[in-house]
């Protein structure tokens, strides 16, 4: 028998049991589309993930205090306040890789702007900051070296604080409060959104860090600094060149480094692990109902060997040869999961979507994912459907023609 009448015969035998056959390949349709639903979704976390690293902007490294030893126990990045502004200036001026520095004060204050009043995160930064982090300006413009050593009192805002201080006019050139300290507000940042951890990114205000030093916080050490490489070749040379710098000036060894340097990369690879094991755990969860649907058509398949042994014993005692036999039945299989894997396809898809709309979930639908998932539903196929193919081509003509 040709390829093409067996499959002509197999979509007959399937169709004579229309319900049977739907709900058989159910199994594999959900299972289908539980693995392309659950991995987009995982995909797009990972994806937002590395939108939010690759928002930091280019070649960016990370110098954090912490990692200081103290009573026998290292208290890690932001354990301790150990760089200082001399650091960064070292970074800038010794280090001919670095090509912009920006050290970092944070913390939380109120604001007040025309009678309103709003909590929000207060960052001190140097004039490259924006350049660093690649994050333009809406309107505006940043401050200036000049404002970073006259201690001005400048600053320029994100989005949230623009609605909620000034919603009726523009704030350029207004005059914001930061714990009773009158700043000029001399630019707006444009909108970034949420991060991954849900936190509002345009709620903040920057000035130049020196004035958060001296007028905001009266810290006297910075708990972190920003720093740009040349370009991407070099940043793995910036970054020892950074540790050597910072070691000779703190005078610590690996040991008893009391700060911490970390590139883009090493802050992707961390942020990302979380991600990573969501997506192959929903992955493999959703992979079980894969292997449930093909115990399904196992199951239905050895029913149909049964029902149609009279049917086989014919076949056979007309001159079929077994392996034609088993080629109907073991096409039978695959039919039944092909036609539920296309199905599950749209079902993935079309959930993703839904996800996406509804709940606003980042969802990622990957080709890569779809065609493995078909090819794993046709898989599943032909391992549950040659068992009982194989059980039909060897069945006795005499006693298959017996059978009642």
């Amino acid at each position: 028998m040709h390829l093409g009448s067996t499959f002509t015969v197999s979509l007959r035998a399937l169709r004579r049991n229309a319900m049977r056959s739907v709900l058989t390949a159910l199994g594999i349709i959900i299972g289908v589309a539980a693995v392309i639903a659950m991995v987009s979704i995982g995909n797009g976390a990972k994806s937002m993930v590395e939108s939010q690293i690759a928002a930091l902007g280019e070649n960016v490294l990370l110098i954090f205090s912490g990692s200081l030893t103290q009573g026998g126990a290292r208290t890690g990045a932001f354990g301790a306040g150990t760089l200082t502004v001399e650091d960064a200036d070292a970074i800038s001026h010794q280090l001919t890789n670095i090509i912009a520095v920006s050290p970092e004060v944070r913390t939380g204050a109120q604001v007040l702007a025309n009678g309103l009043n709003w909590s929000t995160q207060v960052l001190g930064e140097g004039a490259d900051y924006l350049g660093i982090r690649q994050w333009p300006l809406a309107e505006g413009n940043m401050f200036t070296d000049s404002d970073v050593r006259s201690v001005g009192k400048v600053c320029i805002i994100g989005q949230t604080i623009v609605n909620q201080l000034y919603p009726d006019s523009s704030p350029i050139g207004q005059t914001l409060r930061i714990r009773n300290q009158p700043f000029k507000v001399v630019g707006v940042l444009s909108a970034k959104g949420l991060s991954v951890q849900g936190q509002d990114q345009d709620d903040l205000v920057i000035v130049p860090y020196t004035s958060a030093m001296k007028r905001v916080t009266k810290q006297t050490m910075l708990r972190s600094i920003n720093a740009q490489a040349a370009s991407a070749d070099g940043i793995a040379t910036a970054q020892n060149d950074i540790v050597e710098l910072l070691r000779q000036r703190h005078r610590t060894t690996e040991q008893t480094d009391d700060f911490t340097v970390r590139n883009q990369e090493e802050i992707a690879i961390a942020a990302t692990a979380t991600s990573k094991t969501m997506t192959l755990l929903l992955g493999a969860i959703a992979g079980v109902s894969l292997i449930v649907g093909g115990i399904g058509i196992m199951n239905i398949m050895l029913v149909s060997v049964t029902e149609r042994t009279r049917e086989i014993g014919i076949r056979l005692a007309v001159g079929a040869h077994g392996s034609e036999i088993q080629l109907q039945f073991l096409t039978e299989a695959v039919v039944l999961s092909a036609f539920g894997g296309m199905l599950g396809i749209l079902l993935g898809i079309g959930t993703s979507e839904l996800l996406s709309r509804v709940n606003h979930w980042p969802t990622l639908v990957s080709p890569v994912v779809v065609v493995s998932a078909f090819l794993g539903s046709a898989g599943v196929g032909v391992i549950s459907g040659f068992y009982p193919a194989r059980k039909a081509s060897l069945l006795d003509p005499i006693d298959a023609l017996r059978y009642e």
